[in-house]
């Protein structure tokens, strides 16, 4: 009886809580994935119980739009590339402050730690001034004799341009989260092969790496969910451009509701929801089965 009232009691002080999360929360999310099978456009809001339904055709139209489809490969190529460089230079970090000078230590984790806290709208405007032919990445590489490219003008150059602001932003949480991993592993174990005659990078390779793979697991699925999302740099940087070079899928689902074209802009975010799902679900299953081997 007691455990009966106090699971009451329980429901009754959350029941407030849930019901904000079910209208500001599920509503949306229910109403958003059903006008993705509609026709709803910026015409309909004032009545939009009279959309037609079009089944699968929103999803079908999408795949057939160019620029859709030059946003998803944009992405993919910024994921398949950016995750991957800001894992290494984060956990190289993560290595560098971890053998260093303790007393200090806390100063270069601040130090790299900064720019994830930093406004990434602030960011992405100063590496757009940095950036520009006539500013100061190109005016250092002068110096030296070389013609710096066209940094966010030239088709070639901006997603690169964009994934190296983007690894310079996230390489500091990747270090903070590898940090917490190296911390616990015990020193025994790297001491121990240390006596047994194996080197640095075989202790890295045996002993450090395996037993940070949970840790590299939930920084890859964090940068995964994080990456997919890609909007505010290009937005800020290059608006999409040149020649729709930089445009992702959620800056394409951001310019199709400014079109009016809402069920098309639901459709493509829940393409997003989906291809996040699934890529989060590859890198469980990878490195799950490689720590449980």
């Amino acid at each position: 009886m007691r455990t009966q009232r106090q699971g009451l009691v329980a429901w009754a002080l959350a029941l407030p809580f849930l019901a904000v999360f079910a209208v500001f929360m599920i509503l949306p999310l229910v109403g958003s994935l059903a006008m993705s099978f509609t026709d709803m456009s910026s015409r309909d809001v004032r009545s939009p119980f009279a959309v037609n339904f079009v089944g699968l055709d929103q999803y079908a139209a999408l795949f057939a739009d160019e620029r859709f489809v030059q946003s998803l490969l944009n992405t993919a190529y910024f994921v398949g590339v950016g995750i991957p460089i800001t894992i290494v230079v984060g956990l190289a970090l993560a290595l560098t402050v971890d053998a260093g000078i303790s007393r200090v230590r806390a100063v270069f984790r601040i130090g790299f730690f900064a720019p994830v806290v930093t406004s990434i709208v602030a960011v992405a405007i100063v590496w757009r001034f940095m950036l520009q032919s006539d500013g100061i990445v190109n005016s250092m590489l002068a110096v030296v004799g070389i013609d710096g490219p066209q940094w966010l003008t030239d088709p070639a150059w901006a997603m690169p341009s964009i994934i190296i602001m983007t690894v310079w932003r996230n390489a500091g949480l990747i270090m903070i989260i590898c940090l917490a991993g190296l911390q616990a592993i015990p020193p025994e174990l790297r001491e121990a092969a240390s006596v047994d005659g194996a080197g640095p990078w075989t202790r890295l390779r045996r002993i450090t790496l395996p037993l940070l793979r949970p840790t590299i697991l939930l920084g890859a699925v964090l940068l995964t969910v994080g990456y997919l999302q890609l909007f505010e740099e290009p937005f800020v940087m290059t608006g999409g451009g040149p020649l729709g070079a930089t445009t992702s899928v959620s800056l394409y689902v951001y310019e199709q509701f400014g079109f009016g074209d809402y069920a098309s802009g639901a459709a493509a975010a829940y393409v997003l929801v989906v291809a996040t799902a699934a890529i989060a679900a590859v890198w469980f299953r990878t490195l799950r089965s490689r720590v449980e081997s």
